[in-house]
């Protein structure tokens, strides 16, 4: 059962969260005609007043990409804002996911994205570990990601995720936690919300953007971490069986942060994981903000403003 915080944003200011309805009419609601970011926050370890965000920059500007691409505009100064006031409204203490969405809320029936009303919105939940940390087992899906001739996959479209649902729940009821997705040319794209990295002879490798995947935040981060950490970084496109070869496999994402697959299909990997470790090591403290290196990468919300 998800614990909400008890304020969302809604309509350009903060209301209680059992008040921000939209009507069953809306058109994103039939369509599918919406974008969504994910964001992670944290009180910080050294001032309770202090809430800690994660990249908040880079994931405004994706959020507003994303709207762009649905002929809507909104700008990433407004995105900052109202997350700010968003925090210090509901005052949460404890770690927290945040999910803000800009969405077609016309409530016309013709599938379009011209001469139609927008709007933004955010709302947030308590969020702990999304997977467990210790490991996962997949399954390779038998639905396909889409590709970006049919999709513009470069934004968090929320359309685009039936498929993530489909082969989400294909892999539960088939007694998995989580699912990889091919792309239409065989070759691993991502999972259903994830980004996917292996680890080859302590080489970095994981698939490029141009194997329609969605351009994670995390992932960036990793890449970054690595190629800082000394770690030889390559994005190309990546076999099935190669999983079942490498050192190492894991995933990441807002969510899931870093996690290792431990099993895939009926073959156990190895559960020996030098570079995640360091990877996720790093990862934490910088989201902690215990590493001077990376401080630019944290915004901190004072609750006492």
């Amino acid at each position: 059962m998800h614990k909400f915080l008890p304020y969302a944003w809604f309509k350009g200011k903060c209301v209680p969260f059992d008040e921000a309805k939209v009507s069953v009419a809306t058109h994103a609601l039939h369509y599918g005609t919406g974008a969504f970011g994910g964001m992670r926050a944290i009180p910080d370890p050294k001032d309770i007043n202090t809430f800690l965000l994660f990249r908040p920059d880079k994931h405004a500007k994706r959020l507003c990409q994303s709207a762009k691409l649905l002929l809507t505009e909104l700008k990433e100064e407004e995105v900052l804002r109202a997350l700010n006031t968003f925090l210090k409204t509901n005052r949460p203490n404890k770690p927290i996911y945040l999910r803000p969405f800009v969405y077609t809320s016309d409530l016309g029936i013709a599938p379009r994205l011209h001469n139609i009303e927008t709007d933004f919105l955010i709302y947030g939940l308590e969020l702990g570990d999304y997977l467990s940390p210790e490991g996962v087992t997949c399954r390779f899906s038998s639905w396909t990601r889409q590709e970006d001739r049919s999709l513009p996959l470069r934004g968090k479209i929320s359309g685009a995720y039936i498929t993530s649902s489909l082969a989400k729940t294909e892999a539960v009821m088939s007694g998995f936690d989580e699912a990889l997705l091919l792309n239409s040319h065989g070759k691993i794209s991502e999972a259903s919300g994830m980004n996917l990295f292996i680890v080859r002879d302590n080489i970095l490798i994981t698939p490029g953007v141009d194997q329609d995947i969605l351009e994670g935040i995390t992932r960036a981060s990793v890449i970054e971490i690595a190629k800082r950490s000394g770690i030889k970084v390559i994005e190309r496109p990546v076999d099935k069986s190669e999983l079942l070869i490498s050192d190492e496999v894991f995933l990441t994402g807002t969510a899931a942060k870093i996690t290792p697959i431990r099993r895939l299909e009926t073959t156990e990997l190895n559960n020996k994981r030098p570079v995640m470790e360091l990877l996720r090591q790093k990862l934490t403290a910088i989201t902690e903000g215990r590493d001077n290196e990376y401080i630019d990468w944290i915004s901190k919300v004072s609750m006492n403003d």
